[in-house]
Order: C-alpha cells, then structure tokens, then sequence
C-alpha cells in the first residue's frame, strides 16, 4: 500500500466484488501519486490529514444522525448490497452491522406480503431502477434474523453522486403495531382524563348524544349527573397539589363503582365530574344513584397518612324533560348542582326552570362582590348569645351582611356560596375578622364593657397557612386582647385533615383566643377527636332545637349532647331558640348558653352598642325580647323573603 494509502487508513477502503477494492473517497483521490512517483511536500501531507479528518467528522455526524432517528434506515449500493444499518434497524431486523453489512439485501432485508405470505417487492430495486423516490408500502412483513415476524411499513428512496448518477439507496422503515398502538394511545389520551382515567368531555358529549338517540328511538329517559366536591380547594392547598390529585382518583375510583357498567363516570376538569345514567325509568332512579354517592363520598379518604375528608353537591338533569340536547343537559345539571351548593352542600337537586331566575341573580351578585368590599357595602350585625340560667348577655356572633343598591338585603345564604366559588371568601372572612376586632376594641376605648364575638371561620380560611399570621396582624393591629375573640369552625371544616386542624387550634388556644365548635351534632366529627381539639364550647345544630319540645328524638339528643358537653368540661350552646317552651327544656336540662330570635335577632352596630352600654343587670332576657320586637319582625320578613 502506497504511503498516500497509509496515510487516509485503511478503513477507506472497502470490497466491492471479492479481490475488488475500491476508496470510500471521492474519484480524484484515486489519482494520488504512488510509491515510484516523487513524493510531494509536506504541504500535500497537511491538506490530506485536514481531508480526512473532514471526511471522518463527517461520517460522525452521519452516524449520529442516523441512529438518532426513529426510524429504521437502510442503506444499499447499486448491487444489492448492504453497506450501512442504523441501531433502530439493528433492531428490527435483529442483524448487527458487521455481520449484515456485505450481505445482499435479500438476506438481511427479507420482506414478504402479509396477505399471500409470498415475496415482497423489493422497494429499493425499484428506487434505483426507476430512480425515483418508492412510497410507503403497507401490509409488508420483515422475518428477521431469528425467524420471527413483524408487520413493517417501508418506503426506499436513491442516492446520487455528485454527477447526478444512482449510486445505491435508502430504505426507511418502521414497526407497524408500534405505530398503531401510538395511534391507539393518542386516540384514547384525546378522549380520556390523563389523572383518573375517566372519560373526559369530548367522549362524554359523545356518549350523551348516543343515549340521547336510543332514548328517543325507545322511549326512555336519561339522566345527568353533575357533581362538585365540597372544598376540595382547601384540601388542595393544605396538602399540596399531588396529594389532591391522589384524592380524585380516590373520589373516581369510588364514583366508578356507583354506576353501571353502561353508564359514564367523567371528570370534567378540577374537582367537578358528570355521570351519564344512559337508560333509566323514571326520577327515583337517578335519586338512588345520587343517594348512593352521598354515601360513598363522604367516607374519610386515608391519603399519606392524611385522613381526609370531602363531601359533594350534586344537580341532576333528565331528558326528555329538562333539555332534548346536550348543551341544554349540562346546563341544567350545572344550576341544579349549584343550588344544592347554595343550599348547604352534600346534597343534590333536580332541575327546576325556576333555577334560571337564581342563576342570573347568582351572575350579578359574583360581578358585584368584589366591589362591595371597596364601597363599604358588606357590614356587621351583631347577635348576642344569653346565659340561659341568668338570662345575661356573655358574648355574640358576628354576622357579615351586604346592602346592594339595586337588590336591597342580600342574605349571607345567597352571597357567601358565591364568594366561595369565585375566591372572595378568604378577603371577605378578613374583612369580617378585623372589623370585629376594630369595632370592638374602638367601644373598649370609650369605656364600654364588651363581650367577647365570635367569628365564623370557612374551611378555606382554616386550611388558608397564612391563617394564623393574618389572625396575629389582626390583633396586633387593632389592639384587641385575644380573648374576646372567639372562632367559630364547623365539624367538616376541621376534619377535612384532622391532624393540620388540630396544630392550627392548639396555635390559636396558645394566643389566648376562645375556640367553638359550630353547628355540631350533624357532621363527622367523631369523639375521639372532640377530646383531642381545644375547644372551649359546643354550639349544637338549630335543627335539634326545632325539633323541641314536640321531637322526642330530638329532645334525647339535645340531652345526650348538653351531657356529652358536660362530661368533657366543655360549655354547650344551643342555636335557634324562639320559643318560651325550648328555652325552659333547655334550662331544664342545664344547657348553659342560648342564641336565637327568643332573645334577639342579629342587631345593627348601633344597637349592640346601646346593649353594651346598659349595666349587666339590664342584659337580660325580658330587656331584649320586650324592646327589640321591631327588630326582631324586620329580620324575619327579610329571612322569609
């Protein structure tokens, strides 16, 4: 070998036919001066190093290229040769390089028709002979090197010299199944929930339309479900975004196994899902599936060690009744979900045409919120809370309100739900806490002596971890001592994650503030727990007081939770008193504290003052009920309104 030979290597040359060697260089390397020729000077030595390495750094970047690919490539010269294989088709044809390359095609490349089983068209004949580019040829199978089989898709293209001649081609190709198992997969993540699984919108609007159809062809109904779960949020913020996804798949997980295997179960997106009951009979039957959600939901979730709680509104829609189509479903589904929200959650309704009218009324108040808080709309009526053996007044409760203008009195009942779902209850819940605070401490400095207010606090400010910092701003800010601050939660709020809750109380008893437990006997709350939180007083549910004196049932359970009280030194507090025959069950049975419209209703600012400033012995029973009957009237008129 000449030294122009030695020095581009060895590996530039290649056999073509057996004994035949010809360079992997360009034509005009082949002229090189031989062995017998005068040897060139150093300046020829320099510039075919600098071509080789050109030439290697090239085909490095080709081989990089090329196994890079997704694709399978296959390379052939003007024989039927192969010279080259990528890694994807080391792959598939499960031939390495060094033994395929060398090898005719026919040998390495051995396709047959998936139909006939008999030899395919070689597609890279066919591209040098008609030097053009073959299409992608289907139904192709490729034995490969160890016998087995697999569906392929190919199409081959030619290579060209730098004269425009063929000097060989490229074959592409590609695992078939592979490619329909993709199409499979972006086929079902299009109409599927990433998170749960479930069926997302775009099949669910194409399941209704399809049980729509069958129910009008066989004169049926269909009925839709949609379903929110109550303060998911708080539960979000409070563990983090990965334990909340972890809980929805618990919550579809347990909705699956509430339908039948024809219905739908869809999450909608967020915490909101619909569940499509293809076939039923009649009203009841989408009350029982319902009914059984309720049930199921609201079964504590054990997440991380965490256990959680949620519970879920739900609005049903029927067809034919409710909608012929399927906006007009949703729709009605989604204002009948929204009424049960508004009407104490953990519930369902039914539509009702009459639920358009609150729908636009539900719009107006969500645009108009949020400048409430700035133009001083939202103020404070106070209810005072009474000593029932003496009659005295020893605290109250803080209730916010809202003057709108062009609606008059909204209710708390009909704006509250609002600010919860648009995300104005956390600033609204501040504003109420530190006009509390401010209110007070502003007649503790005129010399008046004041009682401590309660507060009611959501689940969303509880799970809110700027909480306790805002409570401590507040205080410090207003001067207030912390005692005559009182916070009231509701058993669901604090078992939505029952250890979190019982950190923040123990933080809050530790500023010195009093601690309540709202509307209790009707949520989960379990004993356990009762004795673990600080708390200071049990405010028992209005609807156990309602049920006096005529309820014997409710009489025994107002009893066993005055006693219940009792045993674990806490004060017990009945709300919703209005007659004379439950107030003298209650101080028969020794509850000590009572709030209610017997005593007083929810009193301007300007009122409570003026109960403030009269001397203890005039806080009494006769004082408020016999001059505040006016009072007492107007609110009722505006509850029954």
């Amino acid at each position: 070998m000449s030294d122009y030979k030695r020095l581009l290597g060895a590996d530039h040359w290649a056999s073509r036919k057996e004994g035949e060697q010809h360079s992997n260089l360009s034509p005009a390397s082949q002229f090189l001066p031989t062995e017998n020729e005068p040897r060139q000077d150093e300046h020829l030595r320099v510039a075919l190093a600098e071509m080789k390495s050109a030439l290697y750094a090239e085909r490095a970047w080709a081989r990089v290229a090329l196994n890079s690919v997704g694709d399978a490539v296959l390379a052939v010269d003007l024989y039927g040769t192969v010279t080259y294989l990528n890694r994807m088709a080391e792959t598939l044809t499960g031939w390495a390089s060094e033994d395929a390359i060398g090898k005719p095609l026919a040998q390495v490349f051995h396709i047959i028709d998936a139909k006939t089983h008999e030899a395919a068209a070689n597609s890279a004949r066919r591209a040098i002979e008609e030097n053009r580019t073959v299409g992608l040829a289907m139904n192709c199978v490729l034995i490969r090197c160890d016998g087995s089989e697999c569906h392929i898709e190919d199409s081959a293209v030619p290579l060209h010299d730098e004269e425009g001649n063929v000097t060989g081609a490229v074959i592409v190709f590609h695992d078939a199944c592979q490619s329909q198992t993709m199409s499979e997969k972006m086929t079902y993540l299009a109409q599927h929930d990433v998170l749960t699984g479930l069926p997302n919108r775009v099949l669910l609007v194409e399941r209704l339309n399809r049980a729509i159809g069958l129910a009008h062809r066989h004169h049926h109904q269909v009925g839709l479900i949609y379903l929110d779960l109550d303060d998911f949020k708080p539960v979000n913020d409070t563990l983090g975004h990965a334990l909340g996804d972890m809980l929805l798949q618990a919550v579809a997980e347990r909705l699956s196994k509430c339908v039948r295997d024809t219905d739908t179960v869809c999450r909608q997106g967020g915490d909101e899902f619909v569940i499509l009951l293809t076939e039923i009979e009649k009203p009841e039957d989408a009350a029982k599936v319902a009914e059984k959600i309720l049930s199921t939901i609201i079964e504590s979730y054990c997440i991380h060690k965490h256990e959680v709680r949620v519970s879920a509104s739900m609005g049903i829609s029927l067809y034919p009744v409710d909608g012929i189509d399927t906006h007009e479903l949703m729709h009605h589904a989604d204002l009948a979900m929204y009424h049960s929200k508004k009407d104490g959650r953990n519930t369902y309704h039914f539509f009702r045409p009459s639920m358009n009218a609150i729908t636009v009324k539900r719009l107006f108040i969500e645009s108009h919120l949020q400048q409430a808080l700035k133009e001083n709309e939202i103020f404070l009526n106070f209810q005072p809370k009474v000593d029932i053996e003496t009659g005295e007044v020893c605290c109250a409760e803080a209730l916010v309100r809202w003057h709108e203008p062009s609606l008059g009195l909204v209710l708390p009942s009909e704006f509250v739900p609002v600010a919860q779902a648009c995300g104005l209850i956390v600033p609204i819940g501040q504003w109420v806490l530190h006009e509390t605070c401010r209110q007070l401490q502003a007649w503790r400095n005129e010399g008046i002596d004041i009682v401590p207010v309660a507060v009611n606090i959501s689940t969303v400010e509880l799970c809110n971890k700027k909480f306790l910092e805002s409570i401590i701003e507040i205080l410090e800010d207003t001067g207030l001592e912390a005692h005559f601050l009182e916070l009231e939660f509701t058993e669901s709020s604090l078992m939505h994650d029952a250890k979190a809750s019982l950190t923040m109380l123990e933080s809050l008893q530790q500023l010195g503030l009093a601690l309540t437990i709202d509307d209790f006997g009707v949520g989960p709350l379990s004993i356990s727990y009762l004795q673990r939180f600080p708390i200071d007083t049990v405010n028992v549910d209005q609807s156990f007081v309602h049920g006096m004196p005529h309820d014997a049932d409710a009489i025994t359970i107002m009893k066993s939770i005055i006693q219940l009280a009792k045993n674990l030194d806490l004060r017990a507090t009945a709300k919703g008193i209005e007659t004379r025959e439950q107030y003298n069950l209650l101080r028969s049975q020794q509850c000590e504290g009572g709030q209610g419209f017997l005593f007083s209703p929810p009193l301007a600012v300007e009122d409570f003052r003026k109960l403030l400033v009269k001397d203890k012995t005039h806080r009494s029973i006769g004082f408020i009920a016999g001059n505040n009957q006016e009072l007492i009237e107007e609110e009722t008129r505006q509850i029954n309104r």
